[in-house]
């Protein structure tokens, strides 16, 4: 037997088009195997939204107006139109505020909850349901008053702290019981 025999076949023209002009129907695995399953993401309600445009109205006008006032007194009925610089910048603001509002979400995987934010800067946090030290449901006069409230983690490094704003209480709640019950297994095996 000689050594050539030994080597597999050299590929033809028509076996290497026939090849060539298959779709690509089978996927490579790629990475690690397991639970590193993409997270079922949940956004926040609208109501943070509208208190944070609504307040940003209040301001503007509010700004507008007193600039406005000032400087008719002031500088004459022509500088006066400079309170309208205000209802521009509030129209921008509009809009950063909804792209803003549209980035926060949050994700509770099987041992760590996922908290990403951020339009320019994407920043994402996760933290381990063993790590969590406390977990807080507060809610401002104004958070209060549009039905809000917001959860706060607290780890054992301050920089791994956490908060995810603008939930309805009754998720808010339901996700600090969830997560302080996760808390609690997964430390009991430290």
């Amino acid at each position: 037997m000689s050594v050539l025999s030994a080597a597999p076949p050299m590929p033809t023209v028509v076996s290497v088009m026939a090849a060539l002009s298959q779709p690509y129907a089978v996927r490579m695995d790629m990475g690690t195997r397991g639970g590193t399953s993409r997270p079922d993401w949940v956004g926040l309600p609208g109501g943070l939204l509208r208190l944070r445009r609504l307040l940003l109205a209040f301001w503007a006008v509010l700004f507008a107006a007193v600039t406005g006032v000032v400087l008719g007194l002031t500088a004459g009925p022509a500088w006066a139109a400079c309170g309208a610089l205000w209802l521009a910048a509030a129209a921008w603001g509009w809009v950063l505020l909804g792209r803003n509002w549209r980035s926060w979400r949050y994700a509770e995987r099987a041992d760590d909850l996922l908290i990403s934010r951020g339009v320019l800067w994407r920043a994402q946090t996760v933290v381990p349901y063993g790590r969590m030290q406390l977990v807080e449901v507060t809610s401002g006069p104004l958070e209060r008053r549009f039905g809000l409230a917001s959860v706060q983690l607290h780890t054992a490094a301050a920089a791994t702290d956490a908060k995810i704003p603008g939930l309805v209480p009754g998720e808010a709640e339901r996700l600090r019981d969830r997560l302080t019950e996760l808390g609690e297994a997964r430390s009991a095996g430290l």
